[in-house]
């Protein structure tokens, strides 16, 4: 199947650079987000996300007209959606994004086109895609039920990407491409040739929605081990750093290194959808969410003990993303804990964040952003709270008569 005009709906951390290099790759692209703001960016060949070397290429494609972004859905060969599928009370899944993104494209849909979900989703998510779009045009055949030959085609194939590398493993990573029949799967793997260099694994679309979700829950299990490890070692007196180094020495043990939580909207994010399809039997997975979801207050149990031996403590909050040298808050345990420090008035906070340029509003006006030498200066109390390269590169020296907290062991 030839794809002469593709529309990514959802301008975000993966929709822009998979429109960007759907693009480069000389299929004319058309990008939907409602958020008019990134639209006029983007079409004035800017970014509005911080990712390395996506403006060259998006700037690129702006100026060859390879690439528009729109807040209105324009017909098309194919449609990727890329929109946020976030949780709601209790840590069920929101899939209203999707919803709102089927009726969206529902209206402009041709027999003959190709849908494909690539948002993080509980399975079962990409035959509500389905539904919602047959009920919007009764005049088109949907593949409900394993229906092969419909007139429009729906998969499902999930972004497997870290930020920071997102333009390389685009390119690079393996797939994993699910469709609501056979029919469907192979015309989306059609479409993700055009681009990816890696092999993509053809499955059904339930099977593919479970291997995201897995893969993430996975790392999550790992990393809650590692800071429950951290909680042990404190209460025993031991250096949890030291004692991770050491037991990794054995050939077939790889503990991960602990933390201040787990952030983002993947990792602290996906388990969720499998607790919640099924909570009796996901345990394990379950467990590891509630040990890390509590690390933030252990850490701001650490820093209010640190804060009790000065009258008016000034504290240095450095860093806010969800992970090293990114721009990205989102499900931040930095940015929550920084938030409670606020809310009790533990003392003054300074914020160092180099790859943000605002604070997010439930912070803006209530802490200082700073740059480093301010809080070298003035701070009591050094909170390190991600491992930017900024901060692995400082002198230890530096802290002289400071209490430093580092929940990412680059100082130990």
């Amino acid at each position: 199947m030839i794809f002469k005009t593709v529309s990514v709906i959802g301008l975000g951390y993966i929709g822009l650079p998979t429109a960007a290099i759907l693009a480069s790759r000389g299929v004319n692209v058309i990008g939907v987000d409602v958020n008019e703001s990134a639209v006029d960016t983007i079409n004035q060949g800017n970014i509005h996300i911080v990712e390395p070397d996506l403006d060259i290429i998006v700037r690129a494609a702006v100026q060859t007209d390879q690439l528009k972004a729109t807040t209105i859905p324009e017909a098309a060969d194919a449609f990727m959606i890329a929109v946020p599928t976030p949780f709601k009370e209790n840590h069920q899944p929101d899939l209203s994004y999707i919803e709102a993104a089927a009726k969206a494209i529902a209206p402009v849909l041709e027999k003959g086109n190709l849908v494909v979900l690539e948002s993080t989703s509980p399975v079962g998510a990409t035959e509500k895609l389905a539904t919602w779009l047959a009920d919007a045009r009764p005049d088109l055949s949907f593949p409900i039920d394993g229906t092969e030959h419909a007139d429009i085609s729906i998969a499902y194939c999930p972004e497997r990407v870290l930020p920071g590398y997102v333009l390389q493993e685009l390119v690079s990573n393996d797939r994993v491409v699910g469709g609501l029949s056979n029919e469907c799967a192979q015309k989306a793997v059609s479409l993700y040739e055009i681009f990816v260099k890696g092999v993509c694994h053809i499955t059904n679309a339930r099977t593919a929605e479970m291997a995201k979700l897995t893969e993430n829950s996975f790392r999550d299990v790992n990393i809650a081990f590692a800071n429950e490890l951290s909680l042990i070692c404190d209460t025993l007196k031991i250096n949890v750093w030291e004692l991770i180094k050491l037991s990794n020495r054995h050939p077939r043990v790889n503990i991960l290194n602990p933390g201040p939580g787990v952030g983002g909207h993947c990792i602290a994010v996906d388990p969720w959808f499998i607790v919640s399809s099924d909570p009796e039997n996901a345990k394990i997975i379950r467990t590891a969410r509630e040990v890390n979801d509590g690390k933030p207050s252990y850490v701001i149990d650490c820093v209010k003990k640190a804060a009790d031996r000065f009258k008016a403590p000034i504290i240095a909050c450095l860093g806010l993303s969800f992970k090293a040298d990114i721009d990205d808050l989102r499900e931040s345990p930095a940015v929550a804990i920084v938030e409670t420090l606020v809310e009790e008035k533990v003392g003054e906070l300074l914020v160092v964040e180099p790859n943000v340029e605002h604070l997010p509003k439930s912070l803006d006006g209530k802490v200082k952003k700073v740059d480093l030498n301010v809080v070298l200066k003035k701070a009591d109390i050094m909170l390190l709270l991600v491992d930017h390269k900024e901060f692995k590169s400082m002198d230890k020296l530096q802290f002289n008569g400071k209490v430093v907290i580092d929940t990412r062991g680059i100082w130990e």
